[in-house]
């Protein structure tokens, strides 16, 4: 599996299904035009982007190249790697009927052709911090399992600056690729200290 610390901007959850088995990274939907509108997710984009490099993989139709360059729009083109999928006709094996464009989308093309695009763009093997957090850390520390969890987590998104949807998974490998344990901790501590 492929590993990176950018962000991975992708249109949709089924998208992001497929990205998941490939790379291991933090991976983020624009759910397809609503990116133009969601001023916290755009905020996350353009924070993130500073300190780690975002990389964009959107599908190769008209649509996929309008979400790829509003993008670009937002960030400095210094943080950003782009992705290619190469046109394929057809379509999804979920799907009724074909794009209004006919081609296949990310969630289609075969795992081989995503590598290959990843590897042109410059995605390699980055470390990842040896001390991780684990999702018992997170039940541990209270911020899943307890009547309270859901304020803590959101106390913690918001001091992130994450978007207040985001999976339990993707929290984690946030936390993961920002923090060491110890570090992520510390943070915890100081959150709560602030209730006192």
């Amino acid at each position: 599996m492929m590993k990176t610390n950018r962000l991975v901007i992708v249109e949709g959850k089924y998208d992001k299904i497929k990205l998941e088995g490939i790379l291991d990274a933090l991976i983020l939907t624009t759910d397809g035009f609503s990116i133009f509108k969601d001023k916290h997710k755009t905020a996350f984009i353009k924070d993130y982007a500073r300190r780690h490099g975002i990389l964009i993989l959107t599908d190769s139709d008209a649509a996929g190249f309008t979400i790829r360059n509003y993008i670009a729009s937002i960030v400095p083109n210094e943080y950003i790697l782009n992705a290619y999928i190469p046109d394929v006709l057809g379509k999804e094996k979920r799907k009724q009927s074909y794009s209004r464009e006919g081609k296949i989308g990310v969630e289609g093309i075969e795992n081989a052709v995503i590598i290959e695009a990843l590897q042109k763009a410059g995605i390699e093997e980055e470390a990842v911090p040896q001390t991780h957090t684990t999702a018992y850390d997170l039940f541990r520390l209270g911020l899943f399992g307890t009547h309270n969890s859901k304020q803590k987590r959101q106390k913690l998104i918001a001091h992130f600056r994450l978007p207040e949807r985001i999976s339990k998974n993707n929290l984690l490998k946030y936390i993961n690729r920002n923090y060491t344990k110890q570090e992520f901790e510390t943070i915890i501590k100081e959150l709560e200290e602030e209730n006192v």
